[in-house]
Protein backbone atom coordinates (compact mmCIF):
# COMPACT_ATOMS: atom_id res chain seq x y z
CA UNK A 1 0.00 0.00 0.00
CA UNK A 2 1.36 3.55 -1.00
CA UNK A 3 -0.09 5.99 1.50
CA UNK A 4 -0.52 9.65 -0.46
CA UNK A 5 -3.16 10.94 1.92
CA UNK A 6 -0.95 12.47 4.68
CA UNK A 7 -3.71 15.66 5.03
CA UNK A 8 -6.19 13.62 6.05
CA UNK A 9 -3.93 11.49 8.82
CA UNK A 10 -0.53 11.27 9.44
CA UNK A 11 1.65 7.77 9.89
CA UNK A 12 2.06 8.01 13.81
CA UNK A 13 5.40 8.00 14.42
CA UNK A 14 7.46 5.06 16.27
CA UNK A 15 8.48 7.45 18.57
CA UNK A 16 5.07 8.69 19.33
CA UNK A 17 3.94 5.54 20.08
CA UNK A 18 6.90 4.43 22.34
CA UNK A 19 5.77 7.35 24.86
CA UNK A 20 2.31 6.48 24.91
CA UNK A 21 2.58 2.57 25.56
CA UNK A 22 3.42 2.94 29.15
CA UNK A 23 0.77 4.97 30.19
CA UNK A 24 -1.47 2.30 28.31
CA UNK A 25 0.18 -0.35 29.80
CA UNK A 26 0.72 0.56 33.77
CA UNK A 27 0.74 3.94 34.31
CA UNK A 28 -2.99 4.55 34.55
CA UNK A 29 -3.19 7.40 37.03
CA UNK A 30 -5.89 9.97 36.96
CA UNK A 31 -3.40 13.33 35.79
CA UNK A 32 -6.52 15.53 38.08
CA UNK A 33 -5.89 13.45 41.17
CA UNK A 34 -3.82 14.51 43.90
CA UNK A 35 -1.93 11.11 45.01
CA UNK A 36 1.18 10.71 44.33
CA UNK A 37 0.24 8.88 40.96
CA UNK A 38 -2.35 11.26 39.72
CA UNK A 39 1.00 13.99 40.02
CA UNK A 40 3.41 11.50 38.15
CA UNK A 41 0.59 11.91 35.52
CA UNK A 42 0.60 15.09 35.83
CA UNK A 43 3.63 16.17 35.36
CA UNK A 44 3.57 13.66 31.90
CA UNK A 45 0.74 16.08 30.61
CA UNK A 46 3.10 19.28 31.82
CA UNK A 47 6.08 18.07 30.07
CA UNK A 48 3.76 17.29 26.78
CA UNK A 49 2.46 20.77 26.71
CA UNK A 50 5.63 22.61 26.97
CA UNK A 51 7.12 20.75 23.67
CA UNK A 52 3.93 21.68 22.30
CA UNK A 53 4.16 25.06 22.96
CA UNK A 54 7.77 25.14 21.95
CA UNK A 55 6.29 25.25 18.28
CA UNK A 56 3.73 28.08 18.72
CA UNK A 57 4.09 31.86 20.06
CA UNK A 58 4.85 33.36 23.21
CA UNK A 59 2.75 34.96 25.41
CA UNK A 60 -0.35 32.07 25.08
CA UNK A 61 -1.44 29.29 27.20
CA UNK A 62 -2.50 25.43 25.53
CA UNK A 63 -5.53 24.01 26.47
CA UNK A 64 -5.50 19.95 25.64
CA UNK A 65 -8.34 19.20 23.63
CA UNK A 66 -10.06 16.26 21.91
CA UNK A 67 -8.99 17.50 18.47
CA UNK A 68 -9.36 20.43 16.49
CA UNK A 69 -12.91 20.17 15.98
CA UNK A 70 -13.28 20.59 19.13
CA UNK A 71 -10.47 23.58 19.74
CA UNK A 72 -12.32 25.53 16.61
CA UNK A 73 -15.70 24.94 17.86
CA UNK A 74 -14.44 26.23 21.39
CA UNK A 75 -12.56 29.88 19.65
CA UNK A 76 -16.10 30.36 17.99
CA UNK A 77 -18.85 29.81 20.26
CA UNK A 78 -16.44 31.07 23.57
CA UNK A 79 -16.23 34.62 21.25
CA UNK A 80 -19.03 37.30 21.06
CA UNK A 81 -19.48 39.52 18.21
CA UNK A 82 -19.82 39.04 14.02
CA UNK A 83 -17.65 36.57 12.72
CA UNK A 84 -16.02 36.77 9.49
CA UNK A 85 -13.97 33.40 7.81
CA UNK A 86 -13.36 32.09 4.66
CA UNK A 87 -14.75 30.22 1.43
CA UNK A 88 -12.63 27.95 1.91
CA UNK A 89 -12.35 27.07 5.48
CA UNK A 90 -12.49 23.72 7.11
CA UNK A 91 -16.48 21.94 7.74
CA UNK A 92 -15.64 22.94 11.31
CA UNK A 93 -15.43 26.33 11.19
CA UNK A 94 -17.81 26.68 8.54
CA UNK A 95 -20.40 24.53 10.11
CA UNK A 96 -19.73 25.97 13.48
CA UNK A 97 -20.31 29.53 11.71
CA UNK A 98 -23.00 28.92 10.28
CA UNK A 99 -24.23 27.20 13.72
CA UNK A 100 -23.81 30.71 14.92
CA UNK A 101 -25.93 32.55 12.40
CA UNK A 102 -28.67 30.23 13.35
CA UNK A 103 -28.26 31.56 16.74
CA UNK A 104 -28.36 34.98 15.48
CA UNK A 105 -25.02 35.87 15.09
CA UNK A 106 -23.71 38.17 11.74
CA UNK A 107 -21.09 36.00 9.80
CA UNK A 108 -19.65 37.03 6.75
CA UNK A 109 -17.79 34.71 4.31
CA UNK A 110 -14.86 36.09 2.48
CA UNK A 111 -14.66 34.88 -1.48
CA UNK A 112 -10.89 34.00 -2.21
CA UNK A 113 -9.08 34.08 -5.23
CA UNK A 114 -8.26 31.32 -8.31
CA UNK A 115 -5.29 30.71 -6.16
CA UNK A 116 -7.32 30.39 -3.19
CA UNK A 117 -5.63 33.19 -1.37
CA UNK A 118 -8.08 36.24 0.25
CA UNK A 119 -7.13 39.82 -0.30
CA UNK A 120 -6.65 40.79 3.66
CA UNK A 121 -8.11 44.48 2.65
CA UNK A 122 -11.89 42.83 2.68
CA UNK A 123 -11.95 42.43 6.35
CA UNK A 124 -14.14 44.78 7.55
CA UNK A 125 -15.78 45.35 11.07
CA UNK A 126 -16.28 41.86 12.74
CA UNK A 127 -15.01 40.58 16.68
CA UNK A 128 -13.36 37.54 14.84
CA UNK A 129 -11.97 36.77 12.40
CA UNK A 130 -10.93 32.84 11.63
CA UNK A 131 -8.13 31.98 8.79
CA UNK A 132 -6.83 28.85 7.90
CA UNK A 133 -3.34 28.84 7.67
CA UNK A 134 -2.59 26.37 5.18
CA UNK A 135 -5.29 24.78 3.13
CA UNK A 136 -6.49 20.96 3.94
CA UNK A 137 -7.03 20.81 0.07
CA UNK A 138 -5.22 22.52 -2.02
CA UNK A 139 -2.41 23.45 0.52
CA UNK A 140 -2.30 27.26 -0.46
CA UNK A 141 -0.67 29.29 2.62
CA UNK A 142 -3.16 32.19 3.88
CA UNK A 143 -1.02 36.16 4.57
CA UNK A 144 -2.72 35.20 8.51
CA UNK A 145 0.09 38.40 9.54
CA UNK A 146 -1.67 40.40 7.38
CA UNK A 147 -5.10 38.97 8.56
CA UNK A 148 -4.38 39.45 12.25
CA UNK A 149 -2.91 43.36 11.74
CA UNK A 150 -6.59 43.78 9.41
CA UNK A 151 -8.30 41.83 12.00
CA UNK A 152 -6.92 43.92 15.09
CA UNK A 153 -7.96 47.11 13.20
CA UNK A 154 -11.91 46.10 13.07
CA UNK A 155 -11.00 45.51 16.78
CA UNK A 156 -11.76 41.79 16.24
CA UNK A 157 -9.34 38.81 16.97
CA UNK A 158 -7.60 36.59 14.89
CA UNK A 159 -8.14 32.56 14.78
CA UNK A 160 -5.54 30.80 12.94
CA UNK A 161 -6.41 26.86 12.21
CA UNK A 162 -2.61 25.97 12.13
CA UNK A 163 -3.93 22.02 12.01
CA UNK A 164 -2.04 21.46 8.17
CA UNK A 165 0.73 24.05 8.78
CA UNK A 166 1.76 23.67 12.94
CA UNK A 167 5.79 22.35 13.05
CA UNK A 168 5.76 23.08 9.06
CA UNK A 169 4.93 26.59 8.57
CA UNK A 170 5.87 29.54 11.23
CA UNK A 171 2.62 30.60 13.09
CA UNK A 172 2.12 35.06 13.06
CA UNK A 173 3.24 36.24 16.54
CA UNK A 174 0.32 38.34 16.28
CA UNK A 175 -2.22 35.66 16.16
CA UNK A 176 -4.95 35.58 19.12
CA UNK A 177 -6.08 31.65 19.02
CA UNK A 178 -4.94 28.98 16.91
CA UNK A 179 -5.95 24.94 16.68
CA UNK A 180 -3.60 22.15 16.09
CA UNK A 181 -4.12 18.46 16.13
CA UNK A 182 -1.79 15.81 16.86
CA UNK A 183 -2.79 13.61 14.26
CA UNK A 184 -1.74 15.78 12.08
CA UNK A 185 2.04 15.70 12.86
CA UNK A 186 2.58 12.03 13.27
CA UNK A 187 0.79 11.97 16.34
CA UNK A 188 -1.66 9.88 18.25
CA UNK A 189 -5.51 10.69 16.81
CA UNK A 190 -8.34 11.96 19.92
CA UNK A 191 -6.11 14.78 21.02
CA UNK A 192 -5.88 18.35 19.60
CA UNK A 193 -4.97 22.07 21.29
CA UNK A 194 -6.19 25.40 21.83
CA UNK A 195 -3.83 28.43 22.15
CA UNK A 196 -5.21 31.37 24.01
CA UNK A 197 -3.16 34.69 23.73
CA UNK A 198 -2.79 36.45 27.28
CA UNK A 199 -5.43 38.36 28.40
CA UNK A 200 -7.84 36.69 25.88
CA UNK A 201 -10.80 35.27 27.50
CA UNK A 202 -13.25 32.11 26.35
CA UNK A 203 -16.80 31.00 27.58
CA UNK A 204 -16.33 27.81 28.00
CA UNK A 205 -17.48 25.08 25.69
CA UNK A 206 -17.52 22.25 27.75
CA UNK A 207 -18.58 22.62 31.75
CA UNK A 208 -17.72 20.14 34.25
CA UNK A 209 -14.55 19.87 36.43
CA UNK A 210 -12.60 22.57 34.75
CA UNK A 211 -9.58 21.07 34.54
CA UNK A 212 -7.75 22.78 31.85
CA UNK A 213 -7.22 26.17 33.35
CA UNK A 214 -8.28 27.94 30.56
CA UNK A 215 -11.86 26.50 30.97
CA UNK A 216 -11.77 23.55 29.47
CA UNK A 217 -13.50 20.56 31.18
CA UNK A 218 -12.69 16.58 31.09
CA UNK A 219 -10.17 14.39 32.40
CA UNK A 220 -6.48 14.64 30.11
CA UNK A 221 -5.13 11.23 28.70
CA UNK A 222 -1.84 10.87 29.51
CA UNK A 223 -1.04 8.77 26.72
CA UNK A 224 -2.57 10.37 24.30
CA UNK A 225 -0.52 14.16 25.78
CA UNK A 226 2.68 12.11 25.87
CA UNK A 227 2.50 10.86 22.31
CA UNK A 228 1.57 14.54 20.94
CA UNK A 229 4.61 16.00 23.20
CA UNK A 230 6.75 13.71 21.37
CA UNK A 231 5.51 14.41 17.96
CA UNK A 232 6.24 18.26 18.29
CA UNK A 233 9.22 17.49 19.40
CA UNK A 234 10.07 15.80 16.63
CA UNK A 235 8.62 18.20 14.43
CA UNK A 236 10.99 20.45 15.86
CA UNK A 237 14.08 18.56 15.55
CA UNK A 238 13.38 17.55 12.01
CA UNK A 239 12.10 20.71 10.36
CA UNK A 240 14.78 21.01 8.18
CA UNK A 241 15.30 17.30 7.03
CA UNK A 242 11.30 16.78 6.76
CA UNK A 243 11.03 20.20 4.95
CA UNK A 244 14.06 19.41 2.43
CA UNK A 245 12.53 15.56 1.84
CA UNK A 246 9.13 16.72 0.92
CA UNK A 247 10.40 19.59 -1.55
CA UNK A 248 11.91 16.47 -3.21
CA UNK A 249 8.71 14.64 -3.10
CA UNK A 250 6.77 18.12 -4.71
CA UNK A 251 8.88 17.91 -7.26
CA UNK A 252 9.56 14.61 -8.18
CA UNK A 253 5.60 14.46 -8.19
CA UNK A 254 5.26 17.08 -10.54
CA UNK A 255 7.63 15.81 -13.20
CA UNK A 256 6.05 12.37 -13.52
CA UNK A 257 2.62 13.14 -13.49
CA UNK A 258 3.29 14.37 -16.89
CA UNK A 259 1.26 16.93 -19.81
CA UNK A 260 -2.78 16.70 -18.98
CA UNK A 261 -2.67 17.78 -15.21
CA UNK A 262 -3.29 21.36 -13.87
CA UNK A 263 -2.54 22.08 -10.32
CA UNK A 264 -5.29 23.71 -7.95
CA UNK A 265 -4.42 26.63 -6.30
CA UNK A 266 -1.69 28.68 -6.16
CA UNK A 267 1.83 27.08 -5.97
CA UNK A 268 3.64 29.92 -4.33
CA UNK A 269 2.69 30.43 -1.44
CA UNK A 270 2.23 26.49 -0.38
CA UNK A 271 3.05 23.76 1.82
CA UNK A 272 4.72 21.41 -0.80
CA UNK A 273 3.04 18.43 0.86
CA UNK A 274 0.05 18.58 -0.76
CA UNK A 275 -0.45 18.41 -4.54
CA UNK A 276 -4.10 18.89 -5.86
CA UNK A 277 -4.47 18.17 -9.21
CA UNK A 278 -7.15 18.39 -11.94
CA UNK A 279 -7.37 16.26 -15.37
CA UNK A 280 -9.93 17.44 -17.62
CA UNK A 281 -12.62 14.80 -18.17
CA UNK A 282 -10.92 12.34 -14.91
CA UNK A 283 -13.25 9.74 -13.35
CA UNK A 284 -11.97 9.81 -10.22
CA UNK A 285 -14.08 7.51 -9.17
CA UNK A 286 -13.10 4.69 -11.70
CA UNK A 287 -9.75 5.83 -10.69
CA UNK A 288 -9.83 5.27 -6.92
CA UNK A 289 -11.25 1.86 -7.89
CA UNK A 290 -8.27 1.13 -10.39
CA UNK A 291 -5.62 2.14 -7.67
CA UNK A 292 -7.03 0.72 -4.64
CA UNK A 293 -3.11 -0.35 -3.12
CA UNK A 294 -2.85 4.01 -3.02
CA UNK A 295 -4.43 5.68 -0.39
CA UNK A 296 -5.41 8.96 -1.94
CA UNK A 297 -8.20 11.22 -1.85
CA UNK A 298 -10.45 13.45 -3.90
CA UNK A 299 -10.62 16.34 -1.30
CA UNK A 300 -11.08 16.25 2.47
CA UNK A 301 -11.65 13.13 4.82
CA UNK A 302 -14.10 14.66 6.81
CA UNK A 303 -16.46 15.64 3.88
CA UNK A 304 -16.24 12.12 1.99
CA UNK A 305 -19.24 10.89 2.51
CA UNK A 306 -21.32 13.97 1.49
CA UNK A 307 -21.74 13.30 -2.14
CA UNK A 308 -21.19 16.76 -2.99
CA UNK A 309 -18.00 17.93 -4.43
CA UNK A 310 -15.35 20.40 -2.91
CA UNK A 311 -16.61 23.56 -1.65
CA UNK A 312 -12.71 24.58 -1.47
CA UNK A 313 -12.63 23.59 -5.54
CA UNK A 314 -15.79 25.56 -6.43
CA UNK A 315 -14.45 28.30 -4.08
CA UNK A 316 -11.49 28.95 -6.30
CA UNK A 317 -13.81 29.32 -9.04
CA UNK A 318 -13.55 25.69 -10.30
CA UNK A 319 -16.55 23.99 -12.79
CA UNK A 320 -18.76 20.88 -10.93
CA UNK A 321 -16.80 18.47 -13.39
CA UNK A 322 -13.73 20.51 -12.60
CA UNK A 323 -14.36 19.98 -9.50
CA UNK A 324 -15.31 16.14 -9.59
CA UNK A 325 -12.12 15.59 -11.88
CA UNK A 326 -9.70 16.42 -9.14
CA UNK A 327 -7.30 14.35 -6.90
CA UNK A 328 -5.50 15.42 -3.67
CA UNK A 329 -2.14 13.39 -3.17
CA UNK A 330 -0.33 14.01 0.28
CA UNK A 331 2.71 13.39 1.53
CA UNK A 332 5.54 13.66 3.76
CA UNK A 333 8.08 12.14 6.34
CA UNK A 334 7.46 8.81 5.52
CA UNK A 335 6.94 8.56 1.82
CA UNK A 336 9.77 7.36 0.23
CA UNK A 337 10.74 8.73 -3.06
CA UNK A 338 10.63 4.86 -4.43
CA UNK A 339 7.16 4.57 -3.29
CA UNK A 340 6.04 8.31 -4.95
CA UNK A 341 7.56 7.39 -8.48
CA UNK A 342 5.73 4.04 -8.41
CA UNK A 343 2.27 5.36 -7.12
CA UNK A 344 2.69 8.56 -8.92
CA UNK A 345 3.54 6.26 -12.53
CA UNK A 346 0.31 4.24 -11.38
CA UNK A 347 -1.75 6.94 -11.49
CA UNK A 348 -1.01 8.65 -14.67
CA UNK A 349 -1.09 5.31 -16.49
CA UNK A 350 -4.33 5.11 -15.29
CA UNK A 351 -5.64 8.44 -15.95
CA UNK A 352 -4.26 8.05 -19.05
CA UNK A 353 -6.07 4.45 -19.84
CA UNK A 354 -9.62 5.66 -19.33
CA UNK A 355 -9.13 7.36 -22.61
CA UNK A 356 -9.05 4.29 -25.73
Amino acid sequence: MSYLDYQATTPLAPEALAAMLPWLESQHANPHSPHREGRRAKAAVEFARDQVAALLPPGGRIAFTSGATEALNWAIKGTAGPITTLATEHAAVLDTAAAEAAQGRDVTVLPVGADGIVDPDTVARTGLVAAMLVNNEIGVIQPIAALAGAAHAAGALLLCDAVQGYGRVAIPDTVDLIAISAHKIHGPKGIGALWIRDGVTLAPLLHGGGQEAPGRSGTLSPALCAGFGVAAQLMADRRDQDAAHVDRLWALARDRLGPGWTINGATDPRYHGNLNVRREGLDVNRLMSDLRDIAFSAGSACASGSGRSSHVLRAIGLTETQARSSVRLGFGRYTTETDLAAAIDAIAAAAEGQWP
